[in-house]
C-alpha cells in the first residue's frame, strides 16, 4: 500500500506564514501611508493552500485578512471610502481563493491515493512480493520498473511447488514498462496453470507459447503491437537434479564452491511467441546441482545496464565479490549498486532472483562427513 501523503506539511510552514503576515502588518502600521506592502501578503494564504491542510490554510487566511482590513481601515487615513473597501473586499477574496485552492487539493491527492491503492493491489495480485518460496526453493531477488510509479511491467517472475516438482520461471517481455504488461500477464498466468498439469517443462512452454499466441492475435486486430518473451524455467524433482529450459533467455549464473560460473543450460530456443519459426521443438536438459549449489537468475534489464562511461553492468564479477552474502543481502547490495552504477537512470526493467534451497534442505541433502578417529 502506498504511503499516504502528508497533507498537513507540518506546523512549520503554518506557523512561518502567519509570522511573516503578522511582522508585514506591524510594518505597514508604525511606517505610515507611505509604505503600503501588506496587499503583497497575499501569497501566505496561497502557499499554504499548496502545503497545509484545510484547517490550517483557513487560519492563515482568517489572519491575513485581519490583518490586511486592520491596515487598510486604521492606518492608511488618506484612502477614500471606496478603496477601503475594495481594498479589504480584495484580500477576503484571495483568502476564499485559497481555501477553495487548497479543498480542490486536497480532493485530487485523496482519488489519486485511491487510484495507487488499487493500481498497487492489481499489480501485488499479477506479480508477487519476493522473496518467493516454493517447498524447498527460495527466491530472494529484486524487481525495478523502468516506468517510475509502476511496480510490474516487462520482466515476470514466478515460483510454484507442483504435483511436477518445484518449478520457477523469468521472462523479459518485448518492450518495457506499462506497455508489455498484458504479454507478460498473459505468460505468467498460463504457467501457473500449465506448471500443476503439464508433466515436462517442455509441455509447459508449449503451453505459454499458445496463450501468448492467442494474445499476438488479438492484439493485431486491435491494432496495437505484438510481443515475445523470453524465459528461463528451472524444475527441481529431487535432490541432486533438475532441469533448465530456455526461451531465447540469457544465460544464469551458478556459483559453486565459492566460484560463479556462467551457463547456458538449455540455450537454443526461440522466444515465447516466436516458436512457430523454428524447425526444432525446445528441449529441456537435465543438470546436477550439487549441495551448497545456488543460482542467480536475471534479465537483460540488469546485465545490459550501463554507467555513465557507457560499460555494461559486471554482474558475474559482483557475484563473486559478494559471495559470502547470505541471498538477501546479496539481493539488497547488488540493487543498490546497479542503482548506483547507471545513475538511477535504468533503460530498462530489471529482475534479479538469487535461488537457492532452503537452508534445512541443503544441510539435508549435504554428504555427512566422516567421524574423526
Amino acid at each position: 500500500m502506498p504511503a499516504p501523503h502528508r497533507a498537513e506539511g507540518g506546523l512549520l510552514v503554518p506557523v512561518l506564514l502567519i509570522l511573516a503576515v503578522l511582522v508585514v502588518a506591524t510594518l505597514d502600521a508604525t511606517t505610515g501611508p507611505e509604505l503600503h506592502i501588506s496587499a503583497f501578503m497575499g501569497i501566505a494564504p496561497l502557499v499554504a493552500a499548496l502545503r497545509c491542510s484545510y484547517r490550517r490554510t483557513l487560519l492563515v487566511a482568517v489572519v491575513y485578512v485581519a490583518c490586511l482590513t486592520y491596515v487598510d481601515l486604521l492606518t492608511v487615513p488618506d484612502w477614500a471610502p471606496a478603496s477601503r473597501v475594495v481594498g479589504v473586499f480584495g484580500a477576503f477574496l484571495v483568502g476564499v481563493f485559497a481555501l477553495v485552492l487548497c479543498r480542490t487539493r486536497l480532493q485530487r491527492e485523496a482519488l489519486h491515493a485511491r487510484t495507487s491503492l488499487v493500481a498497487d493491489t492489481v499489480q501485488r495480485a499479477m506479480l508477487r512480493e519476493l522473496p518467493l518460496r516454493a517447498g524447498t526453493l527460495e527466491a530472494y531477488g529484486f524487481y525495478v520498473s523502468a516506468q517510475e510509479g509502476a511496480r510490474v511491467g516487462g520482466d515476470i517472475y514466478e515460483a510454484v511447488d507442483t504435483p511436477h516438482g518445484l518449478r520457477l520461471l523469468i521472462g523479459d517481455v518485448q518492450g518495457k514498462g506499462m506497455p508489455a504488461i498484458g504479454a507478460g500477464l498473459e505468460v505468467l498466468a498460463s504457467f501457473r496453470e500449465a506448471a500443476q498439469y503439464q508433466d515436462s517443462l517442455e509441455g509447459v512452454a508449449g503451453r505459454m507459447e499458445q496463450a501468448l499466441t492467442r494474445y499476438n492475435a488479438r492484439s493485431a486486430e486491435e491494432g496495437t503491437d505484438e510481443r515475445f518473451v523470453t524465459a528461463l524455467l528451472l524444475e527441481v524433482r529431487a535432490p541432486g537434479r533438475a532441469r533448465i529450459l530456455s526461451c531465447g533467455h540469457i544465460p544464469y549464473y551458478l556459483v559453486r564452491d565459492g566460484l560463479v560460473h556462467e551457463r547456458s543450460d538449455g540455450e537454443g530456443g526461440l522466444p515465447l511467441g516466436l516458436g512457430g519459426l523454428g524447425r526444432e521443438p525446445r528441449r529441456s536438459v537435465l543438470v546436477r546441482p550439487e549441495p551448497g549449489d545456488w543460482a542467480v537468475l536475471c534479465t537483460d534489464g540488469v546485465t545490459e545496464a550501463r554507467g555513465g562511461d557507457g560499460r555494461f553492468y559486471p554482474l558475474a564479477e559482483r557475484i563473486a565479490a559478494w559471495v559470502e552474502l547470505e541471498p538477501a543481502d546479496l539481493a539488497r547490495t547488488l540493487r543498490a549498486d546497479l542503482e548506483h552504477f547507471t545513475g538511477g537512470e535504468l533503460k530498462d526493467d530489471a529482475t534479479l532472483l538469487v535461488v537457492r534451497r532452503t537452508p534445512a534442505e541443503a544441510a539435508a541433502a549435504a554428504p555427512a562427513r566422516p567421524a574423526a578417529a
